[in-house]
């Protein structure tokens, strides 16, 4: 049985590097390598979830397709519960093509598919009503759910005994509050970046970004900072934590990571210290190797980190 349901984006990545050029038009260039992995916030943080031994549900909408194959097999393989996974015959899977240039440089172009079709009617339930976590996962890029739906889901996740958490992505519209606003005073938990925040909020300091979407009727801000750690900020605590002292090699799914960090130690009853740090743990090594899930492997490894990694001084 579950104890966390991830719910929202996912994504199929396909890595091509080096791409420090495209070839003429209709012409061929060769690259070193081409693959495939897992991408999306909520894929991402599921499998980061299991991997910290954490029972963990993905519900999300993927196509019939080959992508949609790879997403449910690959997901499968992590051990994580995908009764909630819908296969969309109208649709293809949601997929990104990244190319990779020489100095790391990230260039994306991006299907929407499966994503933008994923609906309230779509939300299994009975599976949901399992877990003690409700995480939803790509606030701005779910049109269909976005908005009133995706605040009445957490309203109903709250009132079925749910603690729920919601984290977003950059909105390339510009609506922002318009269209996160009725979702905030329904998330028990808000983790977004400070670059999201501070878009979302039109404040600029952390603690005044936290405090305003307290205001906005969050119960808990976890506040992402990258290299300057994260900001908790709740009813009657504000806990800033440095990050650990790292060489970042790619930023991608760090967040997601630390999602999956934080609401571990939510999960376990942590105190609020704890969690952050175990939360920057786990985005601390996520930043380390190339790919979304592939520097978090276990619990252990977190733990280990944690223990042993000394900060960043000076944030």
């Amino acid at each position: 049985m579950p104890d966390i349901a991830c719910l929202g984006v996912l994504v199929a990545d396909v890595l091509t590097r080096p791409v420090d050029a495209l070839p003429p038009r209709g012409k061929l260039s060769l690259v070193d390598s081409i693959g495939l992995q897992v991408g999306g916030c909520a894929a991402n943080t599921g499998v980061d979830l299991a991997r910290l031994g954490v029972p963990t549900a993905v519900l999300g909408k993927v196509g019939e397709d080959g992508f949609g194959d790879f997403l449910a097999g690959a997901l499968e393989c992590e051990g994580l519960d995908l009764r909630g996974l819908v296969r969309d015959s109208g649709a293809g899977t949601s997929s990104t093509v990244v190319l990779v240039s020489s100095d790391g440089e990230r260039t994306f172009v991006h299907y929407f598919g499966g994503n933008g079709r994923y609906s309230a009617a779509d939300i299994d339930w009975t599976v949901i009503e399992e877990c003690r976590i409700l995480h939803v996962a790509g606030a701005h890029i779910l049109p269909a759910l976005d908005g009133a739906p995706m605040a009445e889901a957490l309203r109903t996740a709250r009132g079925r005994g749910l603690v729920t958490s919601l984290d977003t992505v950059w909105d390339a519209s510009g609506k922002w509050m318009e269209t996160l606003g009725p979702s905030l005073p329904y998330a028990d938990y808000f983790l977004p970046s400070l670059h999201e925040a501070q878009a979302l909020t039109g404040r600029t300091e952390p603690g005044d970004v936290a405090r305003a979407l307290r205001d906005a009727g969050v119960g808990t801000v976890g506040l992402k900072l990258g290299d300057g750690g994260c900001l908790v900020l709740g009813d009657d605590f504000e806990v800033r934590m440095p990050a650990f002292q790292v060489q970042a090699v790619d930023g991608t799914g760090s967040g997601d990571a630390w999602d999956a960090g934080f609401l571990l130690g939510v999960l376990r009853g942590w105190d609020v210290e704890r969690s952050a740090q175990f939360g920057n743990a786990a985005g601390a090594l996520c930043v380390q190797s190339i790919g979304a899930t592939s520097g978090l492997q276990s619990f252990e490894q977190a733990e280990e980190f944690a223990r042993t990694t000394p900060v960043r001084k000076g944030h």
